[in-house]
């Protein structure tokens, strides 16, 4: 905590405090092995607006890869950091710890609307790549292309707008240019191309679903899929 709590005033990302709340810290472990610190805000979350902006759908976002050859993923640092609590509005953040009392300048892990207001963010900055080739959920940057060439063209303008928006990822967690990744949890090898038949009869107008052998084929590949391999958690 004390080795936090110096690199966090370093940064700017907290100060001292003379706000008259104060809320408990605890650390949650992280996929990597490492912890984040996180504040129980659920005294001050019960007084907070709730911020309407939707996190991305699983499926829907599993339905953009349909065709994609070529997968890259990137992982953002310090995410929530990018964002700045509103001025005057610090106090309400405050926390203590063995060395003292402090509050944030940043948005802290713990508020209950920090997803949905990371995701308008980094939203705005991917939004003219957003269903064509980019998946993006919170901090996990999803970018998908059908041909090589293609994919290289793609992750490179995708970097080039988060480096112009001072967003960087975290070198060691990134994936590039993959068949397979692990994205939100886990994949099913295959899985768009395997869904495709039964997924393709259900477009356009309502009829009558032509239950042909090649949908039968994709049924039951799906259905081993889901009881064999890893599927999204």
């Amino acid at each position: 905590m004390e080795q936090y709590i110096k690199e966090v005033l370093q940064q700017g990302y907290v100060r001292p405090s003379n706000s008259p709340v104060s809320a408990g810290v605890f650390f949650v472990k992280k996929r990597d092995g490492g912890l984040r610190p996180c504040m129980d805000y659920r005294g001050l979350n019960k007084l907070l607006v709730q911020y309407p902006y939707p996190l991305p759908l699983v499926p829907a976002a599993l339905e953009q890869l349909r065709g994609a050859r070529y997968v890259t993923k990137l992982d953002l640092r310090s995410t929530y950091n990018l964002i700045q609590i509103k001025e005057g509005d610090e106090w309400k953040t405050a926390f203590s710890t063995s060395t003292g009392h402090y509050e944030y300048l940043v948005l802290p892990y713990g508020l209950a609307a920090a997803p949905s207001v990371f995701q308008a963010y980094i939203n705005g900055v991917l939004r003219e790549f957003l269903g064509s080739s980019v998946v993006a959920y919170i901090d996990d940057i999803l970018i998908y292309s059908p041909s090589r060439n293609q994919h290289v063209r793609n992750v490179r303008a995708v970097l080039q707008t988060l480096l112009k928006n001072h967003l960087y990822c975290k070198a060691e967690k990134c994936e590039f240019q993959h068949k397979e990744v692990d994205f939100l949890g886990r994949f099913i090898r295959s899985f768009s191309s395997l869904a495709r038949p039964p997924t393709d009869q259900l477009r356009g107008p309502v009829r009558k679903i032509k239950w042909t052998q090649e949908v039968d084929q994709a049924f039951e590949g799906l259905k081993n899929a889901f009881v064999t391999a890893p599927i999204l958690q």
